[in-house]
């Protein structure tokens, strides 16, 4: 925020407190509604998923797997030259 924020603060507008409140308030709104989106919809799916102990189980062993393999991935890829 700070290396973007600046380029839109236009000191002969005056009041560049308020310019900086305002433009940071709308930066805020606009990062937050997405991510409590987000939670909710993790949160329903979670609720979900947990009504059955066996697909909870499935979905964690999934997970696991996945990780697993970036983790493999990532050890074999070697450094980039």
């Amino acid at each position: 925020m700070t290396a973007v924020l600046p380029q839109f603060i236009d000191p002969t507008a005056g009041a560049v407190a308020l310019q900086v409140l305002a433009l940071g308030g709308v930066l805020l709104v606009l990062t937050l509604a997405p991510h409590c989106a987000w939670a909710g919809d993790a949160s329903a799916a979670r609720a979900r998923l947990s009504r059955s102990r066996r697909r909870l189980a499935a979905v964690g062993a999934d997970s696991g797997t996945a990780l697993i393999g970036l983790r493999v991935a990532l050890a074999v890829s070697g450094p980039r030259g």
